[in-house]
């Protein structure tokens, strides 16, 4: 009887604080709200890089609009949202405020639009290697989740290095020149 007891307590304390930082599925998938997190992945960093990005899709299964407003992790000193926009015929990243989620929709961070960008590096991103990320949100409150590190030049989760693939810009259309006015060593 006790035994039962605690290991619904343990049961609920782990739903609760799954709830709270993010609860990963069984497909790698992590939960925040009404928020699901997936495909979460970094290119790895050429030589001794200060800068990354990480890119993930942020589906939102719920009926009101989130919007993704911070992000942190310990493998960098930095974590700030950013985008692309075209200028001039020029590809230039710019921070954004928040990273709108909208419901029943997927917003697509990936090279050449919206990213997570990683400032001052404690360590070059290797392929192969995993880190944390705590993400934020105005919402659904704060997820953890594991950013896998593909290989250089990579353009998803598991994609070696192909040089392009079709994704969702969530309006940002791919632009296939280089990004001239950014000056992070070739991460978008």
């Amino acid at each position: 009887m006790i035994g039962k007891q605690v290991a619904a307590v343990a049961l609920a304390l782990g739903l609760v604080f799954g709830m709270a930082a993010g609860a990963a599925g069984q497909d790698g998938a992590v939960r925040a709200g009404d928020l699901v997190i997936e495909g979460v992945w970094a290119r790895a960093t050429p030589g001794s890089a200060m800068t990354g990005a990480a890119y993930m899709t942020l589906s939102n299964q719920g009926s009101e609009p989130d919007q993704l407003v911070t992000a942190a992790t310990p493998a960098a000193e930095r974590a700030e949202l950013h985008t692309h926009l075209a200028e001039d015929g020029v590809m230039k990243m710019r921070p954004v405020d928040a990273i709108e989620v909208a419901p029943g929709e997927r917003t697509v961070l990936a090279p050449g639009g919206l990213h997570v960008m990683l400032f001052d590096l404690k360590v070059p991103l290797k392929e192969g290697d995993r880190f944390p990320l705590t993400l934020t949100f105005q919402k659904a409150g704060t997820a953890t989740v594991e950013v896998a590190v593909q290989p250089l030049g990579a353009s998803g989760p598991g994609h070696g290095g192909a040089a392009h693939q079709d994704h969702e810009h969530q309006g940002h259309e791919h632009q296939d020149h280089e990004h001239q006015d950014h000056g992070h060593q070739g991460h978008d």
